[in-house]
């Protein structure tokens, strides 16, 4: 048996884990799907679908729900992390304790650290040390649309090309294209910048501004998200790639996200509780618009349009404002 054949545990049953977890296993691989909610993980097993996140998908026989951290790790050398950011380090520090040498781990989280802003690798290295092979998985990728096999395509980034390509071989198929690259920081700075653009955008649409502000916000914020990238060691290809431009457009774009149906919400008067609780699930961008801010002003790298989400998020400015604002800005030539 090969690695990529091997049973994968993947760690948190929202609708992107359980959508890589029936993408595996509809291809024949054994996954076991862990949520850290008991009550959660009888109803996966029980209904043999995931009603609460991703109805309508029934589970292939080879999906083994499950609320035990232990049991999931069962039998298992590869680990995929699919929890949101805020739950990131709980996940990995729990996981500690579990880990068997040979295991490798990768994470299809993104975002940054909820306490302390940190990239997720850099998570990963200060608990468990560099003792693990490990891998991102990320790009522009519809939880929804994954479950109905619709074609997809993503990045999986790693220094390891071993594991790599291992994954590659498990994930790949022609309606789930996997593209490799070695820029791990790159591609979790995509990942984490895209969803505050997204909130900006949604706030453009929610005040009614038309095609054009979403495009100089989608254009101008991909320069913010390369300014700060490429000063974290990212790569100009993976900015322009799907990791970046890919996913910040279908993020943007489209209102299966949540990040911009939030931003929808702002835009139209709503306030940040109200509109998250309604939407019902965690809008990354909602705590990540400080963390993204607070890393730009360590690195002394200018964000405009994330400042000024998060300065609508912390009720310092109106959405009308803080467009007049961006607006007002002195011209210069473009750049990034």
């Amino acid at each position: 048996m090969t690695n990529a054949q091997q049973p994968l545990a993947i760690l948190g049953a929202g609708s992107w884990g359980t959508a890589l977890a029936l993408h595996l296993s509809r291809r024949g691989q054994v996954v076991s799907l862990w949520t850290f909610d008991e009550k959660h993980g009888t109803e996966l097993q029980t209904e043999h679908v995931n009603n609460r996140y991703l109805p309508g998908n029934p589970f292939p026989t080879s999906l083994h729900p499950t609320a035990q951290l232990a049991a999931a790790l069962q039998d298992v050398n590869d680990i995929l992390i699919a929890v949101p950011s805020v739950g990131f380090r709980h996940t990995v520090t729990h996981l500690k304790p579990l880990l068997k040498s040979g295991m490798r781990i990768a994470w299809a989280t993104k975002g940054l650290d909820e306490s302390t802003g940190q990239l997720l690798h850099e998570v990963i290295a200060e608990i468990l040390g560099k003792n693990y092979s490990s891998a991102v998985l990320a790009g522009p990728s519809f939880a929804s649309e994954v479950a109905l096999q619709q074609p997809t395509a993503v990045v999986i980034a790693s220094q390891d090309q071993v594991f790599a390509h291992d994954l590659l071989a498990r994930f790949n198929t022609p309606l789930f294209r996997v593209y490799l690259s070695s820029d791990v920081p790159g591609v979790e700075i995509g990942g984490a910048v895209k969803n505050v653009l997204a909130i900006a955008t949604g706030i453009s649409d929610g005040m009614g501004f038309g095609s054009n502000a979403r495009c100089a916000l989608i254009t101008r914020g991909l320069a913010e998200m390369m300014r700060l990238g490429s000063t974290l060691g990212g790569h100009f290809e993976t900015f322009t790639g799907l990791a970046g431009l890919g996913d910040l457009i279908l993020t943007c774009t489209d209102d299966q996200s949540r990040n911009r149906r939030f931003g929808l919400a702002l835009g139209k008067g709503k306030n940040a509780t109200l509109a998250e609780k309604e939407i019902g699930q965690v809008v990354e961008g909602k705590r990540n618009a400080e963390l993204v801010v607070q890393l730009a002003h360590k690195n002394k790298v200018e964000m405009p349009i994330v400042e000024a989400v998060w300065q609508i998020l912390q009720g310092k400015l109106t959405a009308k404002q803080a467009m007049q604002d961006l607006l007002a800005r002195a011209t210069k030539a473009e750049k990034i």
